[in-house]
């Protein structure tokens, strides 16, 4: 039945990588299902017959999508299916999409999907991976014109050793998280997370992973081979060479003059006029060509841009190659937040708040990878008034979501642990003007942020992009690119990390890929980068976190009892637990392994709860002291309950300094009162003294 079917193996870091297609989705131009130990990805590479009408740019979908059932799970939505991508399904897509987009063809405007199904997943054996490697293989046997392959890989570094598609146990205690994608020739995608790592040992980590690159992209030629299809020929959205001749010659002069600045609005407000004068100009000879013409004054800015960076050494705003435009850090700029910071660099500005709350606030996660909850949120927002644009709000796009993850990313690793910081942490970077970078921004922003509220991060972390202008074998790097030298230039290669090492990179390439040497180019520039804002406007911002967190925000205490004492803390329905929680205004969750956290406004009203919890859970000690209520008088003294279930005798001798003839002359039922445990008799009874609470409080 299935004539066209084909098998192809390989091993692939010690597992085998197991290749099947003429079995299923047949009819997209070009499929394959990917086994890679028990996972299995169904990888498929679609395109249009025709572009649309009017556009300018490369419609590419890529679309890694995550099934439950992979791992078998039925999703806990309402409806119990899948609703939208989760938010490491959208960074695997953007990871696929970065390496893959650029070797398409510069003139090539038809549809194009990539849909990338995980319907299988194997702990040890990353669906990323094999979904990557897939959508390299379904372009490069299919009829879709790519000037592929690629392939990708994930490295580890565990106990100092390099490990190419480390295991799940192997991840857990790696300090690496990094995926590389090459072709044969060059490295095309850089994405990590670091564990503050050396430059050295991040860039030896790149050149491991591209040897195996090298090997994977060969298993995939070989496949081309055997099976691959014709590529289709296309109608070209090249730019007419005689309309941008003409451009060229009428306002070239005038354009120039528009980019030689710094201000960025001023730029726009001097291009405007260029624009409507050359649609009035070619109105007659080119009607309705205005897509062409807005995509030959592009290709102008872009010609004039690269010549005086390549050639001239000049950039737009007059800065020199290795220098970082003028910078401000400042802190505490919103009274009821629990911290905020804000980061400028040159017209790029960013403000990070820090929000602190109880650890049942953390974050659940329902998606199909070891993960199921996060404590540390970043979120980032960038509304049209950054640019400029009187654009509408919208729900975060895929853009927001990967720049907030990037932030995130970067700042774990410098977090206190939850035993040192029982709080879970909300960033949300606001990005209030856009000039380049704002990512990057967003990280030193959030350190100060994390700093104001309090947050005993172990170091600040700042982030720095590079940029990349290359011609032939010609090239060049360039420290803080703003909007300008991102949109004409080669590459954004952002780099954060701390005075001891990298926490995180993410390169956006617009070319086939880097070299060794322009690898060690941008990390020289980003350390440099990096460490002279951490030392010269972070530190200086706020030399070191803040000894206390807001008054604002919740004070946290963490106590640890028996777990077979939960259900006397919790009570029948809960009852206990939320009496505590009423009486003493504060918020308890309680963990199964016992570990208790009070979350209270007032640090008062904490410490009486965790009195009142560690009555329940412990045998009180003599000399502590309790506030507690009345609930039964005798003629010989009062009966006075301490915690939930916990009561004790208030003899009438102990209920105050002086000599007490009746007990209700004191105490009446229901009064609040404060008492010292005295004793606890062998029968477990506690004994109470109110004469010696009242002395110690006078003390």
């Amino acid at each position: 039945m299935f004539e066209h079917f084909r098998k192809f193996e390989y091993n692939f870091a010690g597992r085998p990588l197991v290749i099947e297609t003429g079995k299923m989705a047949q009819l997209a131009n070009g499929s394959c299902l990917v086994r890679y130990g028990e996972t299995a990805v169904l990888c498929c590479a679609t395109a249009s017959a025709a572009p649309r009408d009017g556009i300018d740019f490369l419609p590419l979908s890529v679309d890694y999508e995550e099934k439950l059932y992979s791992v078998g799970r039925i999703p806990g939505s309402w409806n119990r299916r899948e609703g939208r991508p989760t938010e490491h399904a959208i960074l695997c897509s953007r990871v696929i999409d970065r390496p893959i987009r650029p070797l398409f063809p510069k003139d090539l405007r038809n549809d194009i999907v990539l849909s990338l199904t995980v319907m299988s997943v194997d702990p040890d054996c990353e669906p990323e991976v094999a979904a990557m490697f897939g959508a390299s293989l379904a372009l490069t046997i299919s009829d879709i014109p790519w000037n592929g392959p690629i392939a990708g890989v994930h490295v580890g570094l565990v106990d100092g050793k390099l490990i190419i598609n480390p295991t799940a146990e192997q991840r857990e205690k790696s300090d690496l998280q990094l995926t590389v994608a090459g072709s044969a020739k060059k490295v095309v995608m850089i994405e990590a997370g670091a564990n503050e790592v050396e430059d050295d040992t991040m860039y030896d980590a790149i050149m491991l992973a591209h040897e195996e690159i090298k090997k994977l992209v060969a298993f995939i030629d070989s496949i081309q081979k055997e099976i691959g299809k014709e590529k289709f020929s296309y109608e070209s959205c090249v730019v007419d060479p005689e309309m941008f001749d003409r451009i060229e010659a009428m306002v070239k002069e005038d354009v120039m003059a528009a980019l030689d600045t710094d201000d960025k609005k001023v730029r726009d407000a001097r291009l405007q006029p260029i624009y409507q004068r050359v649609y009035d100009e070619l109105e007659e000879d080119y009607p309705d060509s205005k897509v062409m013409i807005d995509e030959c004054l592009y290709k102008l800015q872009k010609k004039i841009v690269r010549h005086w960076l390549l050639t001239e050494q000049k950039r737009v705003d007059g800065r020199r190659m290795d220098q970082i435009r003028p910078l401000d850090a400042e802190v505490a700029l919103l009274p009821r937040t629990h911290g905020s910071g804000m980061f400028t660099r040159g017209q790029t500005q960013v403000l990070t708040t820090c929000t602190l709350a109880p650890m049942s606030e953390i974050q659940q996660l329902d998606g199909i990878d070891l993960e199921d909850s996060k404590r540390y949120m970043h979120h980032y927002n960038m509304p049209g008034f950054s640019v400029g644009e009187a654009k509408a709000a919208r729900s975060p796009g895929r853009r927001e979501i990967g720049h907030g993850a990037l932030a995130e990313r970067s700042l774990v690793p410098v977090l206190p642990t939850v035993e040192e910081f029982p709080y879970a942490i909300r960033c949300v970077s606001e990005v209030i003007s856009s000039n380049g970078s704002t990512s990057q921004a967003s990280v030193c922003g959030s350190t100060l942020a994390l700093m104001d509220a309090g947050v005993p991060i172990k170091a600040p972390v700042a982030g720095i992009s590079c940029g990349l202008i290359t011609e032939g074998e010609r090239w060049m790097t360039m420290i803080d690119i703003q909007g300008l030298e991102d949109f004409f230039g080669d590459m954004d290669f952002k780099v954060a990390g701390t005075k001891k090492g990298i926490t995180s990179i993410q390169m956006d390439l617009k070319i086939d890929g880097l070299t060794p040497e322009i690898i060690k180019s941008a990390f020289e520039v980003t350390r440099k980068g990096r460490l002279y804002i951490i030392d010269e406007y972070l530190l200086k911002a706020l030399p070191a976190p803040r000894p206390d967190v807001s008054k604002y925000a919740p004070k946290m205490i963490i106590t640890k009892i028996d777990p077979d004492k939960i259900r006397d803390v919790i009570g029948s329905g809960g009852k206990v637990i939320q009496k505590i929680c009423a009486d003493t205004n504060c918020k308890i969750d309680i963990e199964d392994d016992g570990s208790i956290f009070i979350a209270a406004v007032n640090k008062d009203d904490g410490y009486r709860a965790l009195a009142i919890i560690e009555a329940i859970a412990k045998d009180p000690e003599p000399g502590t002291i309790f506030m507690g209520t009345v609930t039964r008088i005798m003629n010989f003294g009062a009966f006075v309950e301490i915690a939930p279930g916990k009561e004790g005798l208030v003899h009438i001798s102990q209920l105050d300094k002086k000599r007490v003839g009746k007990v209700e002359d004191v105490v009446s039922v229901g009064d609040q009162i404060k008492v010292m445990v005295t004793e606890i008799d062998d029968k477990g009874r506690l004994n109470l003294s109110r004469k010696d609470a009242l002395a110690a409080v006078d003390d």
